[in-house]
C-alpha cells in the first residue's frame, strides 16, 4: 500500500503547484473578479474540482496565491537588516519580466480584487509585511505610527512599480543602483526610529 500512497502524494503535491502558478497568473494579470476557476484549471491542465479539494474554493485559492507570494518576497529577501532594506526594496521594485510589466508577485499586492472577502486578505497580507518593515528597523509592530510609517514606505514602493510599468522616465530605465540612494533617504526618513521629544 505504501507505494502506491507515495506517487499519490507527489502528484498531489504537483498538481496543487500547477494551480497556484496558474492562479498567480491570472489573478495578476486580469484581477480576481475577472478570473474563473474554470480558466485557472484549464491553464494548469486540470480538472476545476481539483481546486474545491486543494482550496475549497476561488477565495481560498487567491488566499494561498498570496500566502505564496509573501513566501516568495521572504525567500527573495531572506531575513534583512534595516541596512539591507533599501537595497532588498529597489531589486524588488524594479524586478520586471521580459515584457517589461511588474513581476507576479507585486501585481497580486496591488490589484484590488472587486472582492470584499479578497481585499481584506489582500490588506491582511500587506498590514503583515509593514509589521516585518517595523521589526527590521527594530521598532514596535504594535506602534501604530510605526505602522503607518511602514505603510507609507509600502506605498510609495508600490507607486513606483506603477510608474516604472506606465513607462514614466527616467523612472522606467532606472536600474536597482540608481533607485538605492532616493530609496534610502526615503527609509531613512519614514523607518528611523524617532527620538523621544
Amino acid at each position: 500500500m505504501t507505494p502506491t500512497a507515495e506517487p499519490r502524494r507527489r502528484d498531489a503535491a504537483a498538481t496543487r503547484l500547477l494551480l497556484l502558478r496558474a492562479a498567480r497568473r491570472r489573478f495578476a494579470g486580469t484581477g480576481y473578479a475577472a478570473t474563473t476557476v474554470r480558466e485557472v484549471a484549464d491553464d494548469a491542465g486540470v480538472n476545476v474540482a481539483l481546486i474545491s479539494r486543494y482550496f475549497e474554493s476561488k477565495e481560498g485559492l487567491f488566499a494561498a496565491c498570496l500566502a505564496d507570494a509573501v513566501a516568495e518576497l521572504r525567500r527573495t529577501t531572506g531575513e534583512i537588516t534595516f541596512a539591507e532594506l533599501p537595497e532588498a526594496i529597489a531589486a524588488r521594485v524594479a524586478d520586471a519580466g521580459p515584457d517589461g510589466r511588474p513581476s507576479e508577485v507585486l501585481m497580486l499586492l496591488l490589484r484590488s480584487s472587486g472582492d470584499e472577502r479578497a481585499d481584506a486578505i489582500r490588506r491582511r497580507v500587506l498590514r503583515s509585511y509593514a509589521e516585518r518593515l517595523v521589526a527590521a528597523a527594530g521598532g514596535d509592530q504594535g506602534d501604530d505610527d510605526a505602522v503607518l510609517r511602514a505603510e507609507l514606505l509600502l506605498a510609495a514602493s508600490m507607486g513606483v512599480v506603477l510608474f516604472r510599468s506606465s513607462g514614466l522616465e527616467p523612472l522606467a530605465a532606472a536600474g536597482p543602483a540608481d533607485l538605492v540612494g532616493p530609496l534610502r533617504a526615503l527609509v531613512g526618513a519614514l523607518l528611523t526610529p524617532r527620538s523621544a521629544g
